[in-house]
C-alpha cells in the first residue's frame, strides 16, 4: 500500500512556524507573529480545476489506492467516548476530543489510508463572527437556564471540518395507484328524538391510474461523521456544494479534520432509501383525485456517481450539571443549530401562565 504523499508544509515566511488557513482573510496567517502568506494564489493553482464525479458501481467493487490519503502527514486519534477519529497536522498535540471534550484519546492507526476527499468548502466564518452568533443564540433560549446565557461557554468553541458523501443519479419511476373520488349521497336517518332527519354522506369511488416520474437527484448529502449527531446536522444543512472547491491540504492547515467512519456502501444505501422515499412522495403527488391507495413505485435509478468532500462548522460542546450538549454552526452559511439544558423553574411558570389563561377565557365565557 502507497503511503500518502507529503505536500510541503504551509510555513511562516517570516518565522518558519506552522501557518494556519484564515477564512476572514483567505489565507495563511501564522498564529504566532502574524504575519500573512500570499498562498490564496497558490491554493487555487494547485491540484485539479475540476470536480470530479465518480461511478458509484465501479467504485463499490474496489476503491483504487491512488484516491486515498491526505496528501500530507497527518495524525490521527480516536475518542473512546464519542469514537471520533480525529485528524490534525503532526505539530498539534490532541489532549481532549473536539467533538465531546473526553481526554480518552488514542493513537488511531488506519488499516488502509482513508479515501481521500477531493473536494471541500472552505471555511467563511471567523472565530469573531461565530462567537456573536452563538450569543445570539444563547439569548433567545428563553428556557434555558440563566447562568448559561450569562456564561454562553463560547470560550469552548473549536472550528472543524467532518466527511460527506454527495450522490447524484437519474431516477425514472413508474408508477399504478388507485385514485380515489369523493362524491356524496343523501342517507335519512331517526334522531335521539325519534325525528326522522337527512343528511350527506361521503363517498369514495376507486379508479386505476397509472404514470411516471423522471428526476435527477444532485448531491443528496449523507454525513459520515460520529463526532457530531446527526439530528443536529441535519437542522443546520443544505451545504452549498456549488461552492465547492479542488481539495487541497493547505486549507486544512491549522485545523482538525474528522476521518470518515460511515462508510461508502453504508453511505450509498442511505442515499438510495432517502431518493427512493423523495421519489415516492413525487409519484404520490401525481396521482389524480382526493385520495389514493395502493400505489406501487417501480424506480430505475442509473448515472450514479457519489464525492467524498468534507465541509466546514464551528462546534461547541459543553457540559452543564451531569449532561454534554453540543451546539453546531454552518461555517459557510452560518445556520446554527444545538440542545441545550432547560430550565423546570421556567418550564412550570409558563405552564401555569398557559393554564390560568385558559381558566381565565372559561371562566369570562361562563359569564358573559
Amino acid at each position: 500500500m502507497p503511503e500518502a504523499i507529503a505536500q510541503p508544509k504551509y510555513s511562516c515566511p517570516a518565522c518558519g512556524a506552522e501557518a494556519r488557513w484564515e477564512p476572514g482573510k483567505k489565507a495563511l496567517v501564522c498564529p504566532f507573529c502574524g504575519t500573512t502568506s500570499p498562498a490564496q494564489a497558490e491554493l487555487s493553482a494547485t491540484g485539479d480545476t475540476l470536480i470530479r464525479e465518480h461511478d458509484l458501481v465501479s467504485a463499490l467493487r474496489a476503491i483504487p489506492d491512488s484516491d486515498r490519503g491526505w496528501q500530507a502527514k497527518k495524525t490521527s486519534v480516536r475518542c473512546q467516548s464519542c469514537q471520533a477519529i480525529s485528524v490534525f497536522d503532526p505539530e498539534r498535540v490532541g489532549q481532549r476530543c473536539d467533538f465531546c471534550g473526553s481526554n480518552a484519546l488514542v493513537p488511531y492507526e488506519e488499516i488502509k489510508e482513508a479515501f481521500r476527499p477531493e473536494s471541500l468548502l472552505p471555511m467563511k466564518l471567523t472565530e469573531t463572527q461565530v462567537r456573536d452568533s452563538a450569543h445570539r443564540w444563547y439569548r433567545t433560549r428563553w428556557f434555558a437556564p440563566n447562568r448559561l446565557k450569562t456564561a454562553a461557554l463560547t470560550d469552548t468553541i473549536k472550528g472543524l471540518y467532518i466527511p460527506y458523501w454527495t450522490f447524484d443519479a437519474q431516477v425514472h419511476a413508474d408508477w399504478t395507484a388507485e385514485s380515489g373520488y369523493y362524491y356524496y349521497v343523501t342517507e335519512t336517518y331517526r334522531d335521539s328524538n325519534g325525528e326522522t332527519k337527512t343528511r350527506q354522506v361521503q363517498k369514495i369511488r376507486w379508479e386505476y391510474s397509472s404514470g411516471n416520474v423522471d428526476h435527477f437527484f444532485d448531491d443528496e448529502l449523507v454525513p459520515a461523521s460520529k463526532g457530531v449527531q446527526p439530528t443536529l446536522l441535519r437542522k443546520i444543512e443544505p451545504f452549498p456544494t456549488d461552492k465547492l472547491v479542488p481539495y487541497n491540504a493547505g486549507f486544512l492547515s491549522g485545523w482538525v479534520v474528522e476521518r470518515y467512519q460511515i462508510d461508502l456502501l453504508t453511505a450509498a444505501k442511505t442515499a438510495r432509501e432517502t431518493m427512493q422515499s423523495e421519489i415516492e412522495s413525487m409519484c404520490a403527488s401525481r396521482v389524480p383525485g382526493d385520495t389514493h391507495r395502493n400505489l406501487q413505485v417501480r424506480a430505475d435509478f442509473s448515472a450514479q456517481t457519489f464525492k467524498h468532500i468534507l465541509v466546514p462548522l464551528w462546534l461547541l460542546s459543553y457540559t452543564y450539571g451531569p449532561k454534554s450538549f453540543q451546539v453546531i454552526i454552518n461555517g459557510v452559511s452560518g445556520k446554527i443549530a444545538g440542545h441545550y439544558p432547560k430550565s423546570w423553574i421556567k418550564i412550570t411558570f409558563a405552564v401555569l401562565g398557559v393554564l390560568i389563561l385558559i381558566l381565565a377565557g372559561v371562566f369570562l365565557a361562563h359569564h358573559r
